[in-house]
């Protein structure tokens, strides 16, 4: 669940994503200040655009808006006032892990990616890697599905060359941290860090 607000760009209009779904498979269906969003294919939502959303709730953010279990009680109760009456159910966990590697190997259809299983304490993940110093016995930061990058980037499973990968180990040039080193290369963490502990961006 990915939501932006942008008043001066976009107007009053709360976006609300589930799942990124191509132009020619959406369809809208519009309730007075709701359009929910469907894939036309597979039925699934895909998301609500709410408009007047300064109606129903303060938002303060331009960009990115942070949501909790606070702020989805009030849009799921702007979707039922707008006649919606299926909830919007999503996952609030930290979306930024400290991981740790467990192995590496090389990647049978590309020369500078490596296929890594990392441990962010609940699970394994499937991390494909192109990072030149990636190694097994490191910990490292993982952007999980569903993370929004400083760029505005939204982390999705993903298959690269036939692999699927699901989430990114980051760098310390992609989470913006102050002096993040210039060359190609993850940021490894020191061995005081737990894994699967949340990993602040500020």
């Amino acid at each position: 669940m990915n939501v932006f607000y942008n008043q001066n760009g976009v107007g009053d209009v709360l976006l609300i994503t589930l799942q990124s779904v191509p132009a020619d498979l959406r369809t809208f269906e519009r309730k007075n200040d709701v359009a929910r969003i469907t894939n036309s294919e597979s039925g699934e939502v895909a998301g609500y655009n709410l408009f007047n959303a300064s109606n129903y709730m303060t938002i303060t953010a331009n960009g990115v808006v942070e949501m909790d279990k606070e702020k989805l009680s009030v849009v799921n109760d702007a979707l039922r006032k707008n006649g919606f009456e299926e909830p919007i159910i999503a996952d609030f966990s930290p979306k930024f892990v400290v991981g740790f590697v467990q192995s590496k190997e090389k990647h049978p259809n590309a020369d500078k990616l490596n296929i890594c299983q990392v441990n962010v304490d609940n699970g394994t993940l499937q991390i494909v890697c192109g990072a030149p110093n990636v190694d097994e016995g490191q910990k490292v930061v993982v952007a999980k599905v569903g993370a929004v990058m400083p760029s505005g980037l939204v982390i999705k499973d993903a298959e690269l060359r036939g692999v699927p990968s699901r989430g990114m180990i980051c760098s310390a040039k992609e989470l913006a941290l102050k002096d993040a080193p210039q060359e190609k290369g993850i940021l490894v963490l020191e061995d005081s860090y737990e894994v699967g502990q949340s990993f602040s961006l500020t």
